[in-house]
């Protein structure tokens, strides 16, 4: 069974932190606090060009092997 894998993205509406799953990456997304929406976007990417889908997804993968590298926590 896998886990969701998320990171964080401030809301650019409340300002509140919220975490979004890697896979909605580059696609539209509500606050679930103030229902603001938002692109949600790689924090660590801070260019304010458009990302192909190819690089978001190369992106998550890299995210993704971060995360599989971690050991795992016990239940």
């Amino acid at each position: 069974m896998s886990r969701a894998t998320f990171f964080v993205q401030e809301c650019p509406t409340c300002g509140r932190s919220l975490e979004v799953r890697v896979d909605l990456l580059g696609k539209l997304v509500k606050c679930r606090h103030c229902s603001g929406r938002f692109v949600a976007s790689d924090p660590a990417n801070t260019s304010a060009t458009l990302v192909s889908d190819s690089a978001i997804l190369e992106r998550a993968d890299e995210l993704l092997a971060t995360v599989e590298s971690m050991p795992s926590r016990p239940r």
